[in-house]
C-alpha cells in the first residue's frame, strides 16, 4: 500500500464490535492519525470495545450508521478522507442465522453492496495519489468453504460450499467484493479468518459463552459429541493481520488468516475448565468440567474448519504471536476482572440460552 506520503486515516465498519474494536485499538497503537468506527450499534456492539479500559482517544470517532445506507457511509468517507476502509460490519452468529436468516442477508449481503458502492464513489472522485494508495479490506470467514475433510486444510483455491445461512451470506459478500474489484477496479483485498477469541467478545460465542455459564454455576452445553474442529486465533493477531493486508496485500487477492490452532470443541471447553479451576475454582471444590453436558447438535453443523495461511505468511511475512494456551489464559483472566461488563449483558435481553433451534422440528 503506497501511503508513505498520505495521512494514515481509517474507517472501520463494525468498529464497535468484538473484532472491530480490537482493530481500532491496534490502529491507534500503530499511529493512525484518525480512526472512525462506522457502526449500527446492534445487540453485540459495545462502544467501549474501541478503547477498552483506556480513556477515550481523541483520534477516534464513532459514527452511528448502517452499512446498507451507502449515502450515509459516503458522507462519512468524504468527511474523513481515509486511506483504508476495513469492512467488518456483519451478523456473525450461526445459531442466530438459523433463527433469522433474512437479517443476515440484509446486513451481510446488502450491507456489503452498500459499503462497496460508497467506497467506489469515494475512490472514483479521490485525487490521484489517494486513489493509488486507497484500499478496502473485506473481512470474511473460513465457514464459506463448508466442512473440511479429516486432516484437510483450506487454501485460497478451496471451493466455496457454505452450509449455514450465515456462511452463505458471507460467501455472497465475498463474491461481491471480488466482483467490485474485477468490474470496477476497486482495490479490494479479501481475508478469510477462523474463530476469534479474546476480550470484549459477546457471550454467545463458544469461549465467552462457556466462561460466563461456568462462573454463574450453570451447565456447560456442548453440541453433539464435541468433536467438531475449529481454527482459533486471538483477536489481537487478527487485528495485526488486517493492518498488514491493508499495507501490503495485493488488490483482487484473497488471503487466509489462521494461527494453525485447530482444536476440537470439547478440547476447548475442557481447557477452559482447567484454566478456571486454577484461576476461579468452584466454591464446592468440584472441577468445572463436571458441568459439561452433551446436547442435541446444531442443525447442519460443519465438522471441521482449518486454514492454511502459508501464502499470507510467505508473501506478507505475517505470523501470529499469541499461542492458544496463553491467549486462553489471558482471556479467562480478562473476563474474571471485568465481571461487570458481561454481567450487564446478561442483565439485559441476552440470557446465555441456546439459540438456533429454528430448524429443529
Amino acid at each position: 500500500m503506497t501511503t508513505l506520503s498520505l495521512p494514515r486515516r481509517a474507517v472501520v465498519t463494525g468498529g464497535a464490535g468484538f473484532v472491530g474494536g480490537a482493530l481500532v485499538r491496534h490502529l491507534l497503537d500503530a499511529g493512525f492519525e484518525r480512526v472512525v468506527s462506522y457502526d449500527a450499534l446492534t445487540y453485540a456492539a459495545n462502544p467501549l470495545a474501541t478503547h477498552g479500559t483506556w480513556p477515550a482517544d481523541p483520534r477516534h470517532t464513532l459514527v452511528v450508521g448502517d452499512v446498507r445506507d451507502s449515502d450515509r457511509l459516503l458522507e462519512t468517507l468524504h468527511a474523513v478522507q481515509p486511506t483504508v476502509v476495513f469492512h467488518l460490519a456483519a451478523e456473525s452468529h450461526v445459531d442466530r442465522s438459523i433463527d433469522a436468516p433474512r437479517r443476515f442477508v440484509e446486513t451481510n449481503v446488502l450491507g456489503t453492496e452498500g459499503m462497496l458502492t460508497a467506497c467506489r464513489s469515494y475512490w472514483s472522485d479521490a485525487p490521484t495519489m489517494l486513489r493509488e494508495g486507497f484500499r478496502v479490506v473485506h473481512c470474511s470467514t473460513d465457514e464459506v468453504f463448508g466442512a473440511a475433510g479429516p486432516g484437510e486444510w483450506f487454501t485460497e483455491r478451496s471451493p466455496y460450499a457454505p452450509n449455514s445461512p450465515y456462511s452463505a451470506s458471507k460467501a455472497a459478500a465475498d463474491h461481491l467484493a471480488r466482483a467490485w474489484h474485477h468490474t470496477y477496479g476497486l482495490p479490494v483485498v479479501v481475508s478469510n479468518c477462523g474463530n476469534n477469541y479474546g476480550p470484549f467478545q459477546f457471550p454467545e460465542k463458544l469461549i465467552p459463552h462457556m466462561l460466563v455459564r461456568a462462573l454463574r454455576g450453570d451447565t456447560l452445553p456442548v453440541y453433539g459429541d464435541g468433536a467438531q474442529e475449529r481454527d482459533w486465533i486471538h483477536v489481537t493477531d487478527h487485528a495485526a493481520a488486517l493492518l498488514r493486508l491493508a499495507e501490503s496485500g495485493t488488490p483482487g487477492s484473497t488471503y487466509l488468516v489462521g494461527a494453525r490452532a485447530v482444536r476440537r470443541n470439547l478440547e476447548v471447553v475442557t481447557a477452559l475448565c482447567d484454566t478456571l479451576d486454577r484461576l476461579a475454582p468452584r466454591p464446592d471444590g468440584v472441577p468445572h468440567a463436571t458441568a459439561i453436558r452433551f446436547v442435541t447438535d446444531r442443525p447442519g453443523h460443519d465438522t471441521r474448519y482449518a486454514l492454511d495461511p502459508t501464502r499470507f505468511e510467505r508473501e506478507l511475512g505475517w505470523r501470529p504471536r499469541v499461542s492458544f494456551a496463553d491467549g486462553l489464559a489471558d482471556t479467562v483472566a480478562w473476563y474474571l476482572e471485568h465481571r461487570a461488563w458481561w454481567q450487564s449483558i446478561l442483565d439485559g435481553a441476552y440470557r446465555a440460552e441456546r439459540l438456533g433451534l429454528g430448524a429443529v422440528s
